[in-house]
């Protein structure tokens, strides 16, 4: 016996072995699978070609894998469209996750081969049926997906089964198909208007995010449709998920802006006090998104008293990611525009970092000018001056702009503004220097046309930075200016202000320094870009009318007009015959003029000096400042809000009615007040009992004590509260065995009185 049990326990053994070891060695590849699924998976086709075959296996374990590795594929972005029929025939696999891995592929590639998709229908439609809810959900997804316009009623059929699901996920795939669905075939619009009207009753949170979505797809106009769900839609904000959260509020800020009047300070309506309110615990969201719809929502549809509690959420955003942070930027940005007051005690949150994007470093600059007042624009405008130093010309060029606007706005900061830009013209870099020399021309400008009016601020109070005296200075540095835009515009502004009335050491009429610019700029003339040339003639034409008598002036200006006169670019050689035309009446010689002595004269209308002057002088309008490249009609929410250009698919909000449509549409009776609840009474019961019930019971002490129901005595000590804690308890023990014993009493006799009737005990 004991060899028969030794030969069974051995035989045993070694089966468990070859068990273990079986299953050892499955577990050990199922690791390494895992482990090294990165690379194993996105093999190259030479070592894939046995994919096919997988699929074809009748082991579940080999279409596995063999999914896997498609899907891995697909991932990569290569195309596998070639195993499509082999994929197609494991759709109705019993195995779960060869099923969710042949919907994907099915879902990559069946708009790409219809006519093999149309093979599977059946099939999708049988697992439309299916007890699993995700099953029937990616089934419903394939087959919206095939693109094929012949199975349109098949696929509102199924949208329609798919949306009186008991499972909400089933539901929400229900309402991301209808989209679908509409772009196939628009004649299905009415049925699939009904579907999403029986789906906006969905009382899931889960699913009425996706139905927000298929209304704005399909029937963006049907706002009446929400009348009775507005309410509804607006409780439930908080249960529905992230994303829904943000299709959902944008649903609603149109149905507001579309069926309510027009909020105010004094009057704002109630449902939109109810959007509002429903939506501001929303501020808190871990989802950047969701506080940006919600941030649109009071922008657009509150008072400008709401507008204060959008103020800190979009602040703490900033510190979320260097994506998120742009978009808040132009969120911010956008806000300031009319209310720049709400972030002006925030303005170190929108300092600019070393690390950030051009586009958020130029957007920061352009804030943090929006935000200067009369108690920040110190520090703001140093900050201004630290970014003139930045290693992109872009940058530095919108940072010395930035100077040049504080200066206009703000008259306290005006010396600090001229000082900070005069001394970055001998800075060693061309944008620094041509961008300064730009916003002087501006400030120059802006000064000397504002002496007679009020419109700007005072002239600088310092002789050493009065208008001309920064011309002057430009005027000695022309050498050091290389930039042609600054250069030009140094030309200009000589020329325009070089009339002087007091007695220099030039030509009579001109400042000193005027006609030693011309000559500098006339030794390089030929090698100076158009741009400079223009002005170059143009001064010459200016110095030549103030002062038509100076011999060595007619000359310089005469030898500027004969190298114009042959110059390569034709806009040169244009002005130069227009100016020596004006300059006909002046009586000047032709070697000023540098008229050809062989042509004959043509005759025409003949100028006189002041007419000349009044053409060079005041012929053109003077520079205004340039406008931001801003567009006020972008809206919060908008991509073109980020790239600052037009883009497809920005839609504008609907404008306010003037009284809005009835409340009583969106009453429901969800609304109705909940009546209190009815004291409920025997039927059986006197009106004499009623009536005594009613009656008020006061309860008295017999001994004469505290009453009952008294305010007890304040105590000063713990010895104190537990004595007479004592004492009550004493005197409810008496009294409830005095009770019991005339309770007693009296079912004693009431039991005799029963019993001598013959009629014994009531139960």
């Amino acid at each position: 016996m004991s060899a028969v049990y030794l030969n069974s326990i051995s035989e045993n053994a070694s089966r468990l072995g070859m068990r273990l070891q079986e299953s050892f060695s499955e577990h050990t590849r199922e690791l390494t699978l895992a482990k090294g699924s990165s690379s194993l998976y996105l093999e190259p086709d030479d070592k894939g070609r046995n994919i096919r075959k997988q699929l074809d296996s009748s082991s579940d374990r080999e279409k596995l894998d063999a999914m896997k590795r498609l899907v891995a594929l697909i991932s990569k972005g290569r195309n596998v469209s070639e195993y499509f029929a082999q994929v197609v025939k494991n759709v109705a696999s019993q195995n779960l996750e060869i099923r969710k891995l042949v919907y994907i592929y099915l879902l990559r590639y069946a708009e790409h081969e219809p006519d093999l998709a149309l093979l599977s229908i059946n099939t999708f439609q049988k697992d439309l049926t299916d007890s699993n809810p995700l099953i029937r959900a990616m089934a419903l997804r394939v087959l919206s997906g095939i693109k094929v316009p012949m199975i349109g009623s098949i696929v509102v059929l199924a949208i329609k089964k798919c949306a009186a699901d008991m499972s909400p996920y089933v539901r929400k795939a229900a309402a991301l198909a209808i989209p679908k669905c509409f772009d196939l075939d628009t004649s299905h619009l009415p049925a699939l208007i009904g579907i999403i009207a029986t789906l906006l009753r969905d009382r899931s949170p889960l699913s009425i995010g996706s139905v927000a979505v298929a209304f704005e797809a399909v029937c963006p106009t049907r706002l009446d449709m929400l009348h009775t769900q507005y309410r509804r839609l607006c409780r439930i904000l908080l249960d529905v998920d992230e994303w829904g959260q943000i299709n959902l509020l944008h649903l609603l800020l149109r149905y507001a802006r579309t069926m309510l009047p027009r909020p105010t300070e004094e009057d704002i309506d109630v449902d939109i006090k109810f959007l509002l309110t429903s939506a501001e615990p929303l501020f808190q969201s871990r989802n950047p998104a969701v506080v940006l719809a919600v941030t649109r929502v009071f922008y657009y549809a509150g008072p400008p008293s709401y507008h204060s509690r959008m103020v800190q959420p979009l602040v703490r955003l900033l510190h979320n990611s260097k994506e998120v942070e742009r978009v808040v930027i132009a969120y911010v940005l956008a806000v300031s525009r009319t209310a720049p007051t709400l972030f002006s005690n925030f303005y170190p949150q929108f300092l600019v970092r070393t690390d950030d994007l051009r586009q958020v470093k130029q957007d920061k600059i352009k804030l943090l000018l929006r935000l200067a007042n009369f108690d920040t624009h110190q520090a703001i405008l140093r900050e201004f001056i630290d970014y003139a130093d930045d290693s992109d010309d872009e940058v530095v060029s919108d940072a010395i702009s930035a100077i040049g606007r504080c200066a206009y706005a703000l008259p306290e900061c005006t010396q600090q503004c001229l000082s900070a830009l005069i001394s970055m013209i001998k800075n060693s870099r061309d944008a620094v220097v041509s961008s300064a020399v730009l916003v002087l021309k501006y400030l120059v400008q802006a000064q000397l046309s504002a002496a007679t009016t009020s419109s700007f601020a005072v002239v600088a109070a310092t002789p050493q930075e009065s208008p001309l005296t920064i011309i002057s200075h430009l005027a000695r540095r022309i050498d050091d200016i290389r930039h042609a835009q600054a250069r030009a515009c140094v030309l200009w502004l000589v020329g325009q202000y070089a009339a002087s009335t007091e007695p220099s050491r030039g030509p009579e009429g001109v400042v000193e320094w005027a006609p030693d610019v011309l000559r500098k700029s006339a030794k390089g003339f030929s090698s100076e870009p158009p741009m400079v040339k223009l002005q170059i003639i143009t001064l010459a034409a200016k110095l030549l009318v103030l002062c038509p008598t100076d011999h060595t002036l007619s000359l310089i200006c005469g030898y500027v007009f004969t190298l114009a006169k042959y110059d390569l670019n034709y806009d040169v050689r244009d002005r130069a015959r227009m100016v020596t035309s004006l300059l006909a009446g002046l009586g000047l010689s032709e070697a000023v003029t540098a008229k050809d002595p062989d042509q004959d004269d043509r005759g025409g209308v003949v100028l006189r000096r002041e007419q000349v002057r009044l053409v060079l002088f005041e012929g053109k309008v003077s520079v205004v400042a340039a406008e931001e490249n801003y567009d006020i009609n972008v809206e919060l929410g908008s991509l073109g809000m980020i790239t600052h250009r037009p883009m497809h698919g920005d839609s504008a909000l609907p404008d306010w009615l003037e009284r809005g449509v009835e409340s009583s549409l969106r009453d429901t009776e969800d609304d109705l007040p909940v009546p209190p609840p009815a004291t409920s009474f025997s039927s059986s019961a006197p009106p004499q009992k009623l009536r005594s019930l009613a009656s008020p019971v006061v309860l008295t002490s017999s001994s004469g004590g505290r009453p009952s129901g008294g305010v007890k005595p304040q105590w000063t000590d713990l010895d104190k509260f537990y004595e007479d804690e004592d004492e009550d308890d004493e005197e409810s023990d008496d009294g409830s065995e005095e009770e019991d014993a005339e309770a007693s009493t009296d079912d004693g006799s009431d039991d005799e009185e029963e019993y001598s009737q013959g009629e014994g005990p009531q139960r």
